[in-house]
């Protein structure tokens, strides 16, 4: 009986801790961090605002993206970097908040805005052209800080026209 008993704790121990380890990865994504940078969006009519970003480098941390989360600051967003430029396509699936996403060339011009994107929607966003990368910030942002498209990102990822 007491071997059973022993047993029984060992299993009971093991079942808590995998709950814990499960509970612990479904919550993760909303507190998960990636690389911090900081890039400046740059206005035709007015002065440069940076904005502090992180990078979804990794194929894990693009399909994550900013998935779960509940707040985004006024100076904050996430850049997906995607290299080679391509047609990009975007949703908001498991995405609380709404989201301008801004579609940005190579040479870091701004091709296309998607404003205030729908929480939780799972309609397609597509960039409409060509494009590198995608700077999500919260809903609202572009309008705010007077950013269109053919405004300019600045980046060291992005590489400004030769003069």
């Amino acid at each position: 009986m007491a071997q059973l008993r022993i047993r029984s704790r060992a299993a009971h121990g093991a079942a808590l801790l995998f709950v814990a380890v499960i509970s612990t990865a479904l919550i993760a994504p909303a507190d998960a961090k990636m690389r911090i940078d900081r890039l400046w969006l740059v206005p035709a009519s007015g002065q440069e605002v940076p904005i502090d970003i992180e990078i979804a480098q990794a194929p894990e941390e693009k399909s994550l993206g900013l998935m779960f989360r509940t707040e985004l600051a006024d100076n904050e967003g996430m850049l997906f970097p995607y290299g080679e430029p391509r047609e990009l396509s975007m949703w908001m699936h498991n995405t609380y908040i709404p989201l301008d996403m801004l579609f940005i060339r190579p040479d870091g011009v701004i091709h296309r805005i998607e404003t205030r994107a729908e929480p939780l929607s799972d309609r397609v966003i597509s960039s409409g052209g060509e494009v590198s990368a995608v700077l999500e910030l919260p809903g609202g942002a572009a309008a705010r800080l007077g950013i269109k498209a053919g405004d300019r990102v600045r980046h060291p990822l992005f590489t400004a026209p030769k003069p």
